[in-house]
This record gives C-alpha cells, structure tokens and sequence, in this order.
C-alpha cells in the first residue's frame, strides 16, 4: 500500500496527536510489510524480569531492534544469547512509548534450521514410503528383559540416569554398554557400528539408542538414513530415546518404541518390582483361596458321605441278622447230616444181613456203596463248605465294625442300641462313641438334620 492515505491525513489543516500519529505509522508498517524471515546474529541479549526477551539482530551493515514475547520464548527450543546466528520470522511494529521502530518475532530457529527441517521432511517422506515406519514392524517389548543395552555416549549424562533407573526398577538384569559418539560428524558412523555390534553378540533382550535433548543440529546424527534404516532392520527390540519430549528424529519413527526421555525409556524396558510383587501377592492369595474353597468342598461332600454310610448301617442290619440264621441254619444241617448217613448205612448192612446173603456178595455191594458214598460225600461237603465261606465273606463286608478300622466310630445311645437316621436322640442324652480300641461316653447337646445332595450320593 501506498503512503497516500497518512499523506492525505498530514495535509489536513487539522493536527493530530504524536499517539495518533504513531498508531498511523504502526498501522501502515503492518500493512505493507508482512511477516517475513530474517537472518542475522544477535547482539545485546537481555531476559526481563517478565520472561520477555530484548534484542538486536545485526549483519555487517545494519540492525533492527527486536523483542521476543515470554510464551513464543519457550516454544524457541535452544538457547538465546549473543553472538548465536539465528533466523527470525518478524513483523514491525511501534514502541509508542519511545516512538521506536521494534519488531516482533513470532518464530525463531538457529540459522540453517530450515535446511535441515527440509532435509528431515524429505527424508522422512521417502523412508515412509518405503514402509520402514509401519505400524505391522514394531514389536512388544520384552516384560522381563534378563539384559538391557544401552547405545549412547560413556560421557552423556542420560547415561547415568539411565543406569540409575535399571538399577533401582530391575536389578536383576545385565546392562551392557555400547559406546559411540552421539554428536558431529563422526556420530553417524558410530552409532551405526555399535548398533551392528549389538545386533550380531545378540546377548541383549532390548536396546535403548540415544541421548539428552539438543538443537537440531546436535540430534542430526539419528537423522542419518543408514542409521534410521539399521534401527528399523535390528533383530533386537529398539526403544529410540533422541533429546526432549518434543524432540522428533527419524530413528524415532523407526525403532519400535519412542521414549520422550532417556530416562522414560529406562522406565518403559523395566517392570516396577513393588507393582510386580503385590500382583504376585494377589496371584497366590487367590490360589490359596482357591485351594481352601476346594479343600472346604471335599469336606463337605466327605462329611455327607460318611452320613449315608452311617445311615446304611440300620439297613443292612437285617440282612445281616438273616445271614447269621442261615449260617446257624447250615452248621446244624452239617451236624445232622453225617449221623444220618451213617445210620443208613448201617441200616442197610442190617437189611442185608437179615436177607442172609452171600458174604461175597455183601462185601461186594457194601464196597460199591462205600466207592459211590465217598465222593458224593465229599462233594456235598466242599459245596456247603464254598457256600459257608461266601456267607462269611459277605458277612465280614457287611460287618459295621469293619469300618472302625478305617477310623470310623459307631455311636450307641443309652440302652446300647445303634444310633441310626431314624433313632430317636433327644438333647441331653448320654452316648457312647466306639471306636476299634476307645469308648468315649458323649453328651447331646444339639440335633441338626443335614440335608442329602442326591447328586453327591
């Protein structure tokens, strides 16, 4: 824009105000000179009180004064002080106070840091796509790494603290240290080769590359494009960890993991042994649990069980009553039987004789029936014999005391009679507990009836 209008105003036969004037002056600097960069070094670097910044910025053959507001100070992202080429991006403007030309940085950057913010878009553009930044590559970190390595510089303070941070979180790994400049020209070439070296001992379980905060130019060895592709390609797990919280390198975008520290990086790579051990805790604390509820169930279904058994015992009373009449019942038979036999045969000797048979003939039939006796004898002997040991048998598993060997109790009350289900026990009443070898003299003082699960049965 043209200085017309402020002339047209000036001529006016009017006069204005010096503010008046210099909002004019402000407002038609603003108007035809727009934000735009500006190289230069700074010379008479002051920091007020207020966090605002005064400056002038120079060349060999001019210089402008500047000030740089306390919120835009802190996104600058380096040092300021004098004697530092810088590149501004200003817009003029009035100290009306003074009536002095000042202008305004809106952005500031260390001179050359365009160039190399170009360099970085385009070779982060080019890498990305070639797919060395997709999501599919990165992997899990390892939850209990055995050894840690770390690829940086011996003499970077991020070092320390990243010991520190292992040593108090996870002690029990091994850190293994691969040393290279982290810093100028030979950095590249450094990191590279450590990188290499740990790719090939393969005796880490994670890697963590980097270093402390800087300018762009001190981070631009993890810019390097064989470095980037190294870090993408490592056969071991990489957490990158280049500078500050908004520091952004391209080692950053390949490594699996981007740590804003080096110290956070130490965190991420390691378990926090007190939260490992209260979930540990809380693990066995719900195993025992576990075994106690299973341990409590067994019991009980033991106890229902050892109620049935009880309770079969006035069943099988009868049976076994029944069995001992039988056995009774097969003694005296036995007993009887072999009298008989024998005075049937001697019946028959009698019956013979007074016939008056030949002797011969006598002898002859009485040794036949002796032959033919024996056996029948003896085969109708082993036969009650077999039936008795049966009898026996199923009497000695059907005997109650049986189980008092196994260590069960029988309980009488107090006439001596067998406690069963259906026995009527009243509070108060004396018992008596028989065991194999003890009898204990109890008291009832409570009744509970106990539900039968049937599917427990």
């Amino acid at each position: 824009m043209s200085w017309t209008e402020p002339a047209e105003t000036i001529n006016n036969a009017e006069p204005i105000s010096v503010s008046g004037l210099l909002q004019r002056a402000k407002l038609a600097l603003e108007r035809a000179l727009p934000l735009c960069w500006v190289s230069g070094e700074i010379s008479g670097f002051k920091r007020a009180a207020s966090g605002h910044c005064y400056f002038d910025l120079k060349d060999d053959a001019a210089q402008i004064a500047c000030v740089l507001y306390r919120n835009r100070a802190a996104l600058a992202g380096f040092e300021l002080k004098d004697g530092a080429q810088v590149e501004l991006r200003v817009r003029p403007s009035v100290y009306e106070p003074r009536g002095s030309l000042q202008f305004t940085v809106e952005q500031a950057r260390l001179a050359g840091v365009g160039r190399l913010y170009e360099a970085f878009l385009r070779l982060k553009a080019k890498l990305d796509a070639e797919g060395l930044f997709a999501d599919e590559l990165k992997r899990e970190l390892p939850a209990f790494p055995r050894c840690i390595g770390l690829i940086t510089s011996t003499r970077a303070a991020a070092l320390a603290d990243m010991l520190r941070v292992l040593r108090d979180r996870w002690p029990r790994a091994q850190v293994v240290v691969y040393p290279a400049s982290v810093q100028g020209a030979s950095a590249p070439r450094e990191l590279l080769v450590a990188l290499n070296a740990a790719n090939a001992r393969a005796e880490c379980d994670v890697l963590i590359i980097g270093r402390g905060g800087g300018s762009i130019e001190d981070l631009w060895a993890f810019n390097d494009e064989a470095l980037v592709r190294a870090v993408a390609a490592s056969s071991v797990p990489i957490v990158s960890a280049v500078g500050h919280e908004t520091d952004f390198t391209l080692c950053d975008f390949a490594a699996d993991v981007r740590a804003p520290t080096p110290t956070a990086a130490a965190t991420m790579v390691t378990p926090e042994q007190h939260r490992l051990r209260t979930a540990l805790g809380e693990r066995a604390q719900r195993l025992i649990d576990a075994l106690d509820n299973r341990c409590n169930r067994l019991a009980e279904r033991l106890d229902h069980l050892a109620a049935q058994l009880r309770s079969s015992l006035g069943q099988l009373a009868p049976w076994r009553e029944a069995l001992l009449r039988a056995e009774a019942r097969l003694q005296r038979c036995l007993t009887r039987q072999l009298p008989m036999q024998h005075a049937r045969l001697e019946a028959l000797a009698r019956t013979l004789v007074a016939r008056q048979l030949p002797p011969p003939a006598i002898a002859r039939r009485l040794s036949g029936c002796e032959h033919a006796l024996a056996p029948a004898m003896r085969s109708r002997l082993l036969s009650v014999q077999h039936r008795l040991d049966r009898a026996a048998t199923a009497l000695a598993h059907l005997n109650p005391e049986n189980v008092l060997d196994r260590g069960y109790v029988l309980v009488y009350d107090g006439n001596g009679a067998l406690v069963t289900d259906h026995s009527p026990v009243s509070i108060g009443e004396q018992l008596t507990l028989h065991s194999r070898r003890r009898r204990v003299r109890v008291t009832a003082d409570e009744i509970t009836d106990v539900k039968v699960n049937p599917s427990n049965g």
